[in-house]
C-alpha cells in the first residue's frame, strides 16, 4: 500500500458535526474524494479518530481529532493521446477546456481512447497526482454530445478547492439549448427531483423511485416560433439534469436521441423546418459559461464559448425561416 509521505489532514469535530459517522464527516471536507475513495481509506487504516483506527460507520463526537492520510497517486492506466484541445485559460493549476461534441471526457468501456482524460495525460507535463490515481483533476463532466467549457484540476490542492466549490453550488454554469416549442413567458424554474429511471437504468427519470435534488432555471435568448433558443442554468449537478427537466417540462432539446420526442419534429407542419430540425445529430446543448474562483489565487474568473457551428447555422437559419432575422 503506498502511503503518502506529506502530513495527514487533520480536523478537529466541532459540535454541530458530533453524531456524524466517520465518512459522512470527511465526504463533507474539500478532499476531492468520492465517498468509496473515503471508505477504502479506513477500511486501509488510512484514517485515525484520536489517533486509532476506526470503522466508516464511527458515530463522531465533538472534541475528536480525525487526522487523514492520503496515499502517493498511483500510475494511471490511460494512454496519453496527442489529440488537439481548445484551451481557453491555462495556469499552473487550472486549464479551462473548450470540449467538443462528440469527445468523451473519461475513458470508459468501448471508450479506451480518445477521450479528454488521454488529450490531458499528452498535455499536462507538470501534472501532479489527484485522488488515487495520476491522472487530470475532472471536477465535472459534460456529457459526450455535449459542447463547451469544462475546467481541469492540475493539482490536489486545486483539485480539493474546485471540488469544494462545486459541492458548495458555487460555480455559476449556464448552457444554450435549443429545445422544440414555444414556452410561455420568458423565464422559470424547475424543480423536479431526479433518479435512475424505474425501468432503464441507463437513463435518468423524474419519476425514479430514490430521487435527488434537482433545480434548474431557464430563460429565452431567442424564440423561433416552432423552437426556442434557451440559457439555462444549473443549481444542481445531477446527470443529464438539463435533458430530462426540459423533456419532463415539454421543450425536449434539439437533437436528444436518449431524451428527446420524436413526435416534435414530427408535429411541425412546414417540410423545410422540419427537415432541418432533424440534421441536428446531437443534442443542441452547449456549456456557453463558467464562473468560478481560481482554488490558488482567490481570483473570480469567467469564461464564455460561441455558440458551435452547428447549433449557429440551425439557429440562423430557423431566425431566416421564421422571420426573426
Amino acid at each position: 500500500m503506498n502511503v503518502s509521505r506529506e502530513e495527514p489532514f487533520e480536523f478537529t469535530v466541532t459540535p454541530p458535526e458530533a453524531g456524524l459517522r466517520l465518512d459522512i464527516f470527511l465526504s463533507r471536507k474539500d478532499l476531492g474524494l468520492s465517498r468509496s475513495q473515503i471508505k477504502k481509506s479506513v477500511d486501509d487504516g488510512l484514517v485515525r479518530v484520536n489517533h486509532a483506527t476506526a470503522r466508516v460507520s464511527y458515530r463522531l463526537k465533538s472534541g475528536d481529532i480525525v487526522q487523514l492520510r492520503k496515499r502517493e497517486p498511483m500510475p494511471s492506466h490511460v494512454l496519453p493521446q496527442d489529440i488537439s484541445l481548445t484551451i481557453i485559460h491555462e495556469d499552473p493549476h487550472i486549464l479551462v477546456i473548450d470540449k467538443p461534441a462528440g469527445m468523451v471526457v473519461h475513458p470508459a468501456a468501448g471508450h479506451s481512447r480518445g477521450t479528454l482524460v488521454n488529450a490531458l495525460l499528452h498535455h499536462c507535463k507538470d501534472l501532479s497526482g489527484i485522488g488515487d490515481v495520476l491522472r487530470p483533476g475532472i471536477v465535472h463532466r459534460l456529457d459526450r454530445d455535449t459542447s463547451g467549457l469544462l475546467v481541469v484540476a492540475k493539482s490536489d490542492e486545486a483539485h480539493r478547492g474546485l471540488t469544494g466549490q462545486f459541492k458548495r453550488r458555487e460555480v455559476r454554469k449556464v448552457y444554450k439549448a435549443l429545445v422544440y416549442g414555444d414556452p410561455k413567458g420568458n423565464d422559470g424554474i424547475i424543480d423536479a427531483p431526479l433518479g435512475r429511471h424505474p425501468v432503464d437504468r441507463k437513463k435518468m427519470s423524474t419519476r425514479s423511485r430514490r430521487s435527488r435534488e434537482a433545480l434548474t432555471r431557464w430563460q429565452v435568448y431567442e424564440r423561433y416560433g416552432v423552437a426556442t433558443l434557451l440559457n439555462v442554468e444549473i443549481v444542481t449537478g445531477r446527470t443529464h439534469q438539463i435533458r430530462v427537466h426540459l423533456n419532463a417540462s415539454g421543450y425536449p432539446v434539439v437533437g436528444d436521441s436518449v431524451y428527446g420526442n420524436p413526435k416534435r419534429a414530427n408535429a411541425i407542419e412546414n417540410p423545410l423546418l422540419r427537415a432541418r430540425l432533424r440534421t441536428m445529430k446531437r443534442q443542441a446543448l452547449h456549456a456557453g459559461e463558467i464562473s468560478f474562483v481560481h482554488p490558488i489565487t482567490f481570483q473570480h474568473m469567467i469564461f464564455s464559448s460561441s455558440l458551435p457551428d452547428d447549433i449557429k447555422k440551425l439557429c440562423d437559419f430557423l431566425k431566416r425561416a421564421t422571420g426573426n432575422a
